[in-house]
């Protein structure tokens, strides 16, 4: 038996400057993201049998790979060579659909890693994100960027460089543990209640990268002035720098916000809260904010109605936490 552990992630600043189209025609994307302590977990293990099992919000069993709904494992199987005889289960700390966390990326991940495991392969967290890509972009053409399949491999905090000739450069952002707990600790998540379809809204985007060119270049730009911030131990700049960068993603697609998450957002910054943005593709999930210490109980109280998921900064990327081969 095989556990695989993957971080889910936050992104700051950047995001959309990951998509290919972006980064290949217009000199390079950047974004500054974090893993976070909420997890994907994939279990894989030997059936006496030589049938697929596949466990998550539903069950397949399966005698064929090609027979396997859940696209991510029947890809992942397809890519690591495994033909038959498992059982695969996949769970997460968070429910996974719209979260806007990354959790598809890191589910991939995750799997991989387990697979590989799982046949005694060791890969690198290059490989692991470079094939994680593959699957779901080159292979299931998903309309997403590269930034979730590489923080989910590698964690930590970082600035992630996109190459106009597809490389990826990881570098880790250091930042005094004092100051890296007092980032953690103004930065609150809050669930919206609404669900949304990631795939419109990031096709709308991806569609709109000609006519949003400029927005795009002020958000990869943001990316070393929030990275500059963070360094210099300047939060309040943070923090007005996510309210800057929202202002910019939220003009990229007609879904990433609407009137309830302007609502909420509004209410947010008369609370106290310097700033913040929809994770991931917007349109609903999570709500980050940035909010001072002392400002939280009225920002609590503002939003007393959303659920709050409390969160820390993760080292790691995806990992093998146990490993029983028999």
């Amino acid at each position: 038996m095989i556990v695989s552990q993957t971080p889910l992630r936050i992104s700051f600043v950047g995001g959309g400057t990951d998509f290919s189209d972006y980064y290949r025609n217009f000199n390079g994307g950047a974004v500054i993201s974090t893993a976070i302590d909420k997890y994907i977990y994939v279990i894989i293990k030997k059936r006496f049998d030589n049938k697929i099992r596949i466990g998550y919000s539903v069950t397949e069993l399966v005698d064929r790979v090609e027979q396997i709904k859940h696209d991510l494992v029947r890809e992942g199987l397809k890519k690591t060579k495994i033909t038959g005889g498992v059982e695969i289960s996949t769970m997460a700390d968070i429910p996974s659909t719209g979260s806007g966390l990354g959790s598809s990326s890191s589910v991939t991940v995750g799997l991989l890693n387990a697979m590989y495991a799982y046949q005694g392969i060791l890969k690198t967290q290059e490989e692991l994100a470079r094939e994680a890509c593959e699957i779901e972009i080159d292979i299931l053409k998903k309309p997403i960027g590269k930034q979730d399949q590489y923080i989910a491999a590698y964690g930590n905090l970082r600035e992630i460089q996109f190459k106009k000739n597809g490389k990826v450069i990881l570098e880790e952002i250091t930042i005094k543990e004092n100051l890296k707990d007092n980032l953690n600790r103004n930065l609150l998540l809050f669930y919206t209640g609404q669900k949304r379809d990631s795939s419109s809204v990031l096709l709308e985007q991806r569609k709109n990268i000609n006519a949003f060119f400029d927005t795009l270049n002020g958000m990869k730009a943001m990316v070393s002035n929030l990275r500059k911030a963070l360094e210099d131990g300047d939060l309040e700049k943070f923090g007005s720098l996510l309210h800057k960068g929202w202002e910019y993603k939220k003009s990229l697609a007609s879904k990433i916000t609407n009137s309830y998450i302007d609502k909420l957002y509004k209410k947010a910054i008369e609370a106290g809260a310097l700033g913040g943005k929809i994770a991931g593709a917007g349109g609903g999930g999570f709500i980050l904010l940035y909010c001072p210490y002392e400002k939280q109980n009225n920002l609590r109280e503002a939003l007393k109605d959303l659920p709050e998921l409390k969160f820390g900064f993760e080292r790691n990327g995806s990992k093998i936490i146990f490993n029983i081969n028999k």
